[in-house]
């Protein structure tokens, strides 16, 4: 198990335990790309400088606040190390909420919840069970990364996952206001005939979430890209979108996709399976689609 990203206690009240909190994300890009000079090819470095000195090392580098034009309070890592923070090894729950009273909006991070060790399990497994029979979201505060950090702790649902998540949360102030962007939007009467027609696709659309089903198809083009490169072979581009001939209105457009939408599940029967593709060589970091190549739309 890798190590935690934070450890320290929950504070319940007088009811406290100690807890490993690790990252739930990690980047799956695999294409990195480097910067080179277009003239040379080589590698492009960068360096620290400052006007008087020139290149400066890191171990001579501190924080500075400007108080005033051109002026400076300088700050040391240690002293930023000491600040009075209970928040930096205690997370102290103030708070509880229901689970849909939190905006998506203001989630930012998740991590995974652990206990400290086996002396510490009883409380926690006790905690957890609470939160998930009440349906219920405790929140505090914790210190890291340079800031104090709202953070919401929570229990999945279900209870082959014996841990507890918590995500960190943005501010009020962090978040902009809807209104400068959504007062401009034309106020319209909804017909009914059209809200039916999109109501009916988008039950005919709904579906069980299955995470696996979501892929990052630009990364997918960026490999394209890199092994057409790589074997001098025909860059792969973006087709052109056709054309419409005429305009269709709103209500075609629903009346069409319902009835586009009417059998899908008749419609892949009709398709063969095609044969698996072989293995690729080059570069290739992950398996692409079998059968002829498509063409990737950029972000």
């Amino acid at each position: 198990m890798p190590r935690p990203f934070w450890s320290g206690q929950i504070q319940i009240s007088l009811v406290s335990f100690g807890i490993k909190l690790f990252p739930a994300t990690e980047a799956k890009s695999e294409i990195r790309f480097h910067q080179l000079s277009r003239k040379s090819g080589e590698r492009i470095k960068h360096q620290k400088v400052s006007d008087d000195e020139g290149p400066v090392d890191n171990s001579d580098i501190v924080k500075g606040y400007e108080y005033r034009k051109g002026e400076y309070v300088t700050v040391e890592p240690e002293e930023i190390e000491h600040l009075r923070i209970p928040s930096r090894h205690t997370l102290e729950v103030t708070q509880f909420v229901d689970e849909d009273e939190l905006d998506p909006e203001f989630f930012e991070k998740p991590y995974f919840v652990v206990p400290e060790n086996d002396v510490q399990a009883e409380a926690f497994a006790v905690v957890r069970k609470a939160l998930q029979t009440t349906k219920k979201v405790g929140l505090g505060k914790i210190a890291f990364g340079g800031r104090e950090h709202l953070v919401a702790i929570s229990a999945p649902a279900d209870d082959k996952l014996a841990g507890m998540m918590a995500y960190t949360m943005r501010y009020p102030e962090e978040l902009r206001d809807p209104g400068e962007y959504f007062r401009d939007i034309k106020k319209v009467a909804v017909d009914e005939d059209q809200l039916s027609l999109a109501k009916e696709l988008i039950k005919r659309k709904a579906a069980k979430f299955v995470p696996e089903k979501f892929k990052d198809e630009y990364e997918t083009a960026l490999r394209e890209l890199v092994e057409a490169k790589v074997k001098h072979a025909p860059i792969p581009r973006e087709e052109p979108a056709p054309k419409s001939a005429k305009v269709i209105n709103l209500m075609d457009a629903l009346r069409k996709s319902v009835r586009g939408d009417a059998a899908p599940a008749a419609k892949k029967k009709t398709f063969a399976k095609p044969a698996a593709a072989g293995p690729r060589k080059g570069i290739s970091l992950v398996k692409p689609a079998a059968g002829k190549a498509k063409s990737r739309k950029s972000a």
